[in-house]
């Protein structure tokens, strides 16, 4: 088990990391929160050391998402329908991005894990490809046909800058 002092700094450091990687699968506040919760749970009670801080953060973002697709198969969260579209987290986003991150969260989740590492969390796609347990190459297919798709939604050149 970790010690107070370590718990603290991971959440003053990966927070905001894990919150978003969290909103982004779950598109709901609550459930977030929920999650969010459980993550860092995992992370006291993981009792291994970490090679440094990127490895500590990419062991963060690989149990968010994991915790976040456990979650979305839950029987609750299966048999329910929630009316919150993206509710508070939407009213900080400016219109000049709304449309690209309801197209970027309209992704299949396995486009929307790369790009989201890819663009938002400046993560190679070798790094990315480590989190999810994929080939680099594979991620760059990924980015690319989540790109396409992007394109589609979009209109025009979209490049993900």
């Amino acid at each position: 088990m970790r010690s107070e002092a370590e718990v603290n700094h991971a959440v003053e450091e990966y927070a905001d990391m894990v919150q978003r990687i969290c909103f982004y699968h779950l598109k709901n506040q609550a459930d977030t929160e929920d999650v969010f919760q459980n993550v860092f749970l995992k992370y006291m009670t993981y009792d291994q050391p970490f090679k440094d801080s990127e490895h500590e953060k990419a062991w963060l973002l690989r149990v968010a998402i994991n915790a976040c697709k456990d979650y979305l198969k839950t029987f609750f969260r299966r048999n329910t329908v929630s009316l919150e579209s993206l509710g508070e987290m939407e009213e900080q986003i400016t219109e000049d991005y709304r449309e690209v991150l309801e197209a970027v969260l309209s992704l299949p989740v396995k486009y929307k894990d790369a790009v989201y590492l890819h663009y938002y969390e400046g993560y190679t796609a070798s790094e990315i490809g480590k989190i999810l347990g994929k080939k680099e190459n594979s991620v760059y297919s990924l980015l690319s046909r989540g790109r396409g798709i992007l394109k589609e939604k979009l209109g025009g050149d979209w490049s993900g800058k």
